[in-house]
């Protein structure tokens, strides 16, 4: 007669510490990595405002400039050259939403604007942060 030990038995259930493990990680990945994902930004350290109004997604060009005079408009990098060219065909009528790092030349956003007004566009916002 032949004794069972404990080391002999099959082992008919499934350690679930590796699955778990796995899905903790996605799961970390994923709240990583929504944020970014969600807004669709390019990440800038806006200035701070105390005032400011909403403007409409649809009524907008949107342009960013960065801190080292980088222009990307409908987040595609751009020279000053080939902006003026891209904005010739737009309506006239939509606000140019500019976007920029707080420590960005103001030259830089000068010259863009001066490209937008020879083309004919006549209304500015600049998107900032509200201090609460």
């Amino acid at each position: 007669m032949r004794l069972i030990d404990d080391d002999d038995r099959e082992i008919s259930e499934i350690n679930m510490t590796p699955f778990v493990d796995i899905i903790l990680v996605v799961l970390i990945i994923f709240m990583a990595t929504a944020t970014f994902i969600v807004e669709r930004k390019i990440p800038l350290d806006l200035p701070k405002a105390e005032t400011g109004e909403a403007t409409k997604d649809n009524e907008t060009v949107e342009l960013i400039i960065k801190e080292d005079g980088t222009i990307l408009l409908d987040k595609k990098q751009v020279s000053l050259k080939e902006l003026e060219n891209k904005i010739k065909n737009l309506s006239k009528n939509k606000v140019v939403l500019i976007r920029s790092d707080k420590d960005t030349k103001f030259q830089y956003i000068v010259s863009v604007i001066d490209t937008f007004r020879k083309a004919g566009f006549e209304k500015y916002a600049v998107e900032t942060i509200l201090k609460r």
